[in-house]
């Protein structure tokens, strides 16, 4: 439902800077820079998607997790997009987008972003897997629960000999044949 919001008022917001820049210069000259940017829009989606698959390939090549060149992948297409809808604010964001500084600062804020809705789902993963047991009555692993072995010392327990205990030799399986006898 937001998003749908955001969309009709982003919506709305283009088409009054649509009319209001063609009552300023005049419908002409508004729609040739909407033409313009269109097209200054796709020469230069073409040369950094080209440019980032490039690099994604070298980076694949080397052997190299390619998070950053991915990541320019989903700005760039998303870039298109917005060029591809008529309007300035939409345009120029996009071509904002295929620039390569505003990509770097937006792939940082969309890594963070990552990182906390991933470590969000990790907390909503753990609280629910702890109300699963408490529906069923058992502890969660990873509570309060110490595995380990409980030895009980009395005075009639006979102490044990100082050093390593000494086990008896033990033969090897290839030292004995099938049938039990001892091989020569």
């Amino acid at each position: 439902m937001q998003i749908l919001a955001l969309l009709l008022v982003a919506g709305v917001v283009e088409l009054a800077v649509l009319v209001a820049i063609g009552q300023a210069i005049g419908v002409l000259p508004t729609i040739g820079l909407l033409v313009a940017a269109a097209v200054l829009g796709g020469w230069l989606l073409r040369w950094q998607g080209r440019r980032t698959l490039r690099e994604f390939r070298e980076a694949t090549r080397q052997r190299r997790p390619p998070e950053k060149e991915l990541s320019d992948g989903v700005l760039i297409a998303a870039a298109g997009i917005l060029i591809i809808l008529p309007g300035f604010l939409s345009d120029v964001a996009g071509l904002l987008c295929l620039l390569p500084p505003v990509r770097a600062v937006l792939r940082k804020r969309m890594l963070r972003a990552a990182e906390r809705r991933s470590k969000a789902m990790q907390d909503q993963m753990w609280l629910h897997t702890q109300q699963a047991y408490r529906r069923q009555g058992a502890t969660a692993p990873g509570g309060d629960v110490i595995d380990g072995e409980v030895v009980s010392v009395t005075e009639d327990d006979e102490p044990a000999a100082p050093g390593p205990e000494l086990l008896p030799p033990q033969r090897s399986a290839q030292a004995e044949r099938p049938d039990g006898r001892p091989r020569r």
